[in-house]
């Protein structure tokens, strides 16, 4: 139900509104300066706060993107009981949407992106795996038919202009 995927934000003049669930995604980086440089000059993301060498969080539309360094704790980068510290890398991965991703891989790559594989087309669109500087996949996709696409509301920060990352030029 809708219901599930809503919350409830008290305004400070004690009115109540409904908003849509934000998304909060945490990346192990090794260099956390680097990572912000990516995802904001690259990508298009916005740096919300980085009150640490090993901390930050940026945001993208209702994507909050958490970014901690391994065995920066107390935190997401703290040692697990074990001992064992989380690393960057692996598969799982966000998606951004763009409008054209021929034009995106070339932006990316003319500012020295790393890519995991070529454009692949599938069922819903055309994408390919880009790198943050820690070896994260971010996943850029561009949809092919309309039930694949994202709610225009998602491309839309909160001034109202449109957003397409990876398309910005340098």
């Amino acid at each position: 139900m809708l219901e599930d995927w809503l919350r409830i934000r008290t305004e400070p003049n004690g009115e109540e509104e409904q908003q849509m669930a934000s998304v909060s995604v945490r990346y192990i980086v090794n260099d956390v300066d680097a990572a912000i440089a990516f995802y904001r000059d690259d990508l298009g993301f916005t740096e919300i706060m980085h009150p640490a060498p090993v901390f930050a969080m940026l945001s993208l539309g209702d994507l909050r993107l958490v970014l901690s360094a391994p065995g920066g704790g107390p935190g997401g980068g703290q040692a697990m009981p074990d001992g064992t510290l989380p690393r960057p890398g692996g598969w799982n991965r966000f998606t951004i949407e763009v409008t054209d991703l021929t034009g995106a891989v070339d932006r990316l790559r003319a500012r020295g992106a790393r890519f995991r594989n070529e454009i692949v087309t599938g069922a819903g669109g055309k994408q390919i795996l880009v790198e943050d500087p820690s070896g994260n996949p971010v996943e850029v996709f561009e949809p092919t038919t309309y039930e694949a696409r994202l709610e225009q509301s998602s491309f839309r920060e909160s001034s109202g202009r449109s957003v397409d990352p990876g398309l910005r030029g340098s």
